[in-house]
């Protein structure tokens, strides 16, 4: 790749999937009646728009981020999120289903144009930001934008009873991951489909068996919190 130009543009594309997918949930689920299955959620057992609603939370943590380095500052260290804590998914629940709509898009463009902003160096060279804890900054806006939002739509999918949905979702990804060229890498690192570092979620966290491709989608396994 020449610089990182097309890196950021395998990044954008990716970013871009996943906040297409997130509508595609939400209206899927919020053009059915209150009350059915598609829209109930509680706190073990998410509903679309809580799910969405801390994608972009994490989404929106990141452009905070990418606007920092960009002006030579530290940003500010978000504390984790607690998926069993009731008062957590009933704060995303509050908000309306059309809000979460506007704000992924809203937020998924800033991510982009944040990217835009930060120099090669810094999404490259991980000592330039200790704060990163030796993580390249490119990878992490890849697993926040990207990676973090599908695995949650995963989750989202198999505790619904959509295990074909999720297994169709992580296939896409992976697709779209190729297509983009992200495969190729950039310098010193590598988009690697299916290696998604430090994502967790509901489903991950009460030990659900799932189809063999959604693994590969969503990555680790780990319990209750989890921060990038």
């Amino acid at each position: 790749m020449t610089g990182t130009r097309e890196l950021k543009g395998a990044i954008a594309g990716l970013l871009g999937f996943a906040a297409a997918e997130e509508q595609v949930l939400l209206t899927a689920t919020t053009s059915t009646p209150a009350g059915t299955s598609a829209r109930a959620g509680t706190p073990r057992n998410w509903a679309a728009v809580p799910v969405v609603a801390h994608n972009t939370e994490f989404k929106a943590q990141q452009v905070h981020r990418l606007r920092a380095v960009a002006r030579g500052r530290v940003p500010e260290d978000f504390a984790e999120v607690d998926h069993a804590s009731a008062a957590v998914y009933l704060g995303y629940a509050a908000q309306r289903a059309d809000q979460v709509a506007a704000d992924s898009n809203r937020v998924t463009g800033d991510l982009i144009a944040g990217l835009a902003l930060v120099g090669d160096d810094d999404l490259l060279d991980p000592s330039r930001n200790p704060w990163l804890h030796g993580r390249r900054l490119w990878l992490q806006v890849v697993v926040r934008g990207f990676w973090h939002p599908t695995g949650h739509l995963a989750d989202y999918y198999l505790a619904h009873a959509q295990p074909d949905r999720a297994v169709a979702l992580a296939a896409h990804g992976l697709a779209t991951a190729s297509y983009l060229g992200a495969r190729r890498g950039a310098r010193d690192g590598r988009l690697q489909p299916g290696l998604r570092p430090g994502a967790r979620g509901p489903a991950r966290r009460r030990g659900r068996q799932r189809p063999r491709h959604a693994r590969a989608q969503s990555g680790t396994a780990r319990q209750g919190r989890h921060r990038a």
